[in-house]
């Protein structure tokens, strides 16, 4: 039986998922801090194209994850499925420390990213499922603040360590603090009181039933619209920070200050998440992700114009404070609008389908970056995609419901 929710427990809630969100966000970045150095080092014959391909194998391991892992954490529930997540990207990600070869590396990205794509999406259901009810928004927002934190943390590494001690040593430190962590989440993760309740009165969740309520009534046009604005959201997320540094160093910038506005962008993203949630509860969460991607668009577009250093570290900042937490209102809303017994389906579902646009943005930085265009057209093309996240969200069309605890269980989070 799952461990209940209890005082004790309950407290480690928000705290586990954090960090395991922080891992997520270590490999969101790792890649985009290595890449210039395999590329400009001719590592395994890397050029752009070689890297959008073992961008792109990696983010397929995330789209599987996410579909399989969202069907599996309603039917296993919330703790088990994260725990296997952490575990799997974890050994995987220090196994990219030895690859010998590109199809190797690559090989190895994929079947981390198998662990990655169930991570997020678990953690979320989890930490909204603890959440008081008039908090929903903002511990979702809360939570995703961990994925940026291991973003900053991982540029600064990129910047201190790639120099010192190779490319390969970035791979281990990600993996490393998994040794900790996992055994913390064995010990002190509850599950979540619906499923947990459920379980002890023998109530199963039926897999087929949890997809075809994604599909049903309003939900069909709820989950359609969810689909296309994670996908505008994640490619704006994965493309920006593969390609940042890269697309920068074409506008004339060395690496050093490439990587530090890498950083800048994901400080903007930790601080626009700890607004976006509160302000999202306060307005409704279609109304303030609707703006955060209307506003996205704008900052990123700005980008493409010649700005002086300060101008340019804060236009860097401003579009991640929007692009990051949009994506991550979109989140806050899909649990909001699902029922429980298909939360955790609908949001990997989401999740998934949002992995195809984390797919689609290296790829179109690649191919800008291959076609010598990648500044300014590339922060043009980035717009374009906001604007689209902004009208998919405005048409979800269904409410953000107010979750409600089970009684007698106070939040931990």
């Amino acid at each position: 039986m799952s461990p209940l929710p209890s005082p004790g427990r309950s407290g480690w809630v928000l705290p586990l998922c954090w960090a395991a969100v922080l891992l997520d966000g270590f490999d969101l970045v790792v890649l985009g801090t290595v890449l210039p150095v395999l590329l400009r080092d001719d590592v395994w014959g890397f050029d752009p194209g070689t890297a959008s391909a073992v961008t792109t194998i990696g983010l397929t391991g995330m789209i599987v994850g996410s579909l399989v892992t969202g069907a599996v954490t309603d039917l296993i529930g919330r703790r088990k499925a994260l725990i296997i997540s952490v575990v799997i990207f974890s050994v995987f990600t220090a196994l990219c420390a030895f690859a010998t070869s590109a199809t190797t590396f690559g090989a190895l990205r994929f079947l981390a990213g198998l662990g990655l794509g169930g991570c997020l999406p678990t953690a979320i259901t989890m930490v909204g499922e603890h959440a008081r009810r008039e908090r929903g928004g903002a511990v979702t927002t809360t939570l995703m603040t961990g994925y940026h934190v291991g973003a900053v943390i991982t540029a600064l590494l990129g910047i201190s360590v790639i120099p010192a001690l190779g490319w390969r040593a970035m791979f281990v430190i990600g993996a490393a603090p998994a040794l900790v962590l996992v055994p913390l989440m064995i010990k002190y993760l509850p599950e979540s009181t619906s499923f947990a309740e459920n379980e002890r009165a023998g109530r199963t969740t039926d897999g087929r039933a949890a997809v075809r309520t994604l599909f049903t009534g309003d939900l069909l046009r709820a989950t359609l619209a969810f689909c296309l604005a994670s996908f505008m959201g994640l490619l704006l997320v994965y493309g920006l920070n593969t390609w940042l540094p890269v697309i920068m160093r074409e506008a004339g910038y060395p690496l050093g200050a490439a990587l530090s506005l890498l950083l800048t962008l994901n400080v903007g993203a930790i601080v626009g998440l700890l607004i976006a949630g509160y302000v999202g509860d306060r307005i409704g969460l279609r109304r303030a992700a609707t703006g955060w991607f209307g506003a996205a668009a704008v900052f990123l577009a700005l980008l493409s114009i010649k700005l002086p250093g300060p101008g340019l570290y804060a236009a860097v900042f401003m579009a991640g404070f929007f692009v990051f937490s949009a994506q991550v209102l979109v989140y806050a809303y899909v649990g909001r609008t699902y029922p429980a017994a298909s939360r955790a389906t609908g949001m990997g579902t989401v999740a998934g389908v949002g992995r195809v646009g984390a797919i689609c943005g290296p790829l179109l930085g690649g191919s800008l970056v291959s076609a010598g265009i990648a500044y300014p057209w590339g922060f043009y093309a980035f717009a374009v995609v906001g604007a689209f996240g902004a009208v998919a969200i405005s048409l979800v069309g269904v409410r953000a419901a107010r979750p409600v605890p089970a009684p007698g269980v106070q939040a931990g989070v």
